[in-house]
């Protein structure tokens, strides 16, 4: 109840800023009181291990990408209790992302818009971020470490950005999360087409393997994809994905369509709708992405958990584990507890 009670206190305060500093705010609290050693009142789930992609994870509640784009705050977000965090997106050079504002709530719709575009220090710095957190140096959970390339690098030289940036966070990932699918970097998304990712993921697998035998460890990658696609481009990734052997399927991002949110303030706004009404787009492509897939591969379900009942849902439809963000943003971290209990179940 904690938890439930100081974020009912909060929430009033936050929801009353713009997004985006309310996000800012929210973090820098967290790393604060990481720092002071306050967060350990908050009540952590009890252990649920799950082995995917080859780790064990405690729990299989995980932190999406996007919270925490720098890394500078791993040990406040997993004082929440998740059995895994991923940090980034993060690109090989610094860059601001798109002019503000480029976060909106639609709080009637539980949603959020965003259109941040991979604003982030770079490489570099996260990778030295990680290595001063308590959560990467004591092994307390699974640390995802998610890669994307510069706004301002052509598409046909994408792959070098994401080599870029494996190569450098290689060493101190759990796994790597490699994003193609947000709808807020120009031409992304075309590295989904058949030919784009076949390419892609070859040259992936090429520096994973190479990476492996340098470390002697083997850290796993997973495919971050949209919800945007229909089933023909469902078969094309999955097939992509096993022809070149990748570990794991991360499904999905946010949307670019506005059906579920038409008419409602800021649903004009450009950029990724998340939250409630992507929860049936996301279970949609995790169902079929499971059918093509026959369970050779496992899927990381996220979009749209609002409660524990979507949590399950998740599951139901083919996941193999969750990852929770906008349900965060309207829950608070009470949102974890109600997701891991709802998960012992399954």
């Amino acid at each position: 109840m904690c938890e439930k009670l100081l974020y009912a206190l909060a929430r009033p305060v936050l929801f009353s800023l713009d997004p985006e500093n309310a996000h800012s705010l929210t973090m820098a609290s967290l790393k604060v009181a990481s720092s002071l050693g306050l967060t350990g009142i908050l009540p952590k789930p009890p252990a649920d291990p799950r082995t995917v992609m080859g780790l064990t994870f405690p729990n299989p509640v995980g932190l999406a990408a996007g919270l925490d784009k720098n890394g500078d705050c791993v040990d406040g977000v997993a004082s929440m209790g998740f059995g895994f965090v991923e940090v980034g997106t993060v690109t090989p050079r610094p860059q601001p992302g798109n002019p503000k504002p480029r976060m909106f709530r639609l709080t009637s719709a539980q949603a959020l818009i965003n259109r941040m575009g991979f604003n982030n220090h770079g490489v570099d710095e996260l990778v030295a971020n990680v290595q001063k957190s308590r959560f990467y140096r004591e092994k307390r959970g699974i640390l995802g470490l998610n890669i994307g390339k510069n706004a301002d690098t052509p598409i046909e030289r994408a792959a070098d950005d994401y080599l870029i940036c494996l190569n450098k966070v290689y060493p101190f990932a759990d796994y790597v999360a490699v994003n193609i699918s947000s709808p807020n970097t120009k031409n992304l998304r075309q590295l989904q087409g058949a030919s784009e990712i076949d390419s892609l993921l070859g040259q992936l697998k090429e520096a994973q393997l190479r990476l492996a035998d340098e470390h002697k460890r083997y850290v796993p990658i997973a495919i971050k994809i949209a919800p945007d696609i229909d089933d023909e481009q469902i078969k094309a990734i999955a097939e992509a994905l096993l022809k070149n052997k990748m570990d794991g399927v991360i499904a999905t991002n946010t949307t670019i369509t506005r059906d579920a949110v038409a008419g409602l303030p800021n649903a004009e706004q450009a950029g990724g709708l998340s939250g409630a009404p992507v929860t049936d787009m996301s279970n949609r492509v995790i169902r079929a992405l499971k059918a093509e897939l026959g369970g050779a591969l496992p899927i990381i379900g996220v979009g749209g958990i609002m409660n524990g009942d979507d949590a399950k849902a998740k599951i139901a439809a083919g996941a193999d584990l969750i990852q929770l963000y906008t349900g965060l943003i309207y829950r608070g971290p009470a949102l974890v507890k109600e997701c891991a209990a709802a998960l012992r179940q399954t």
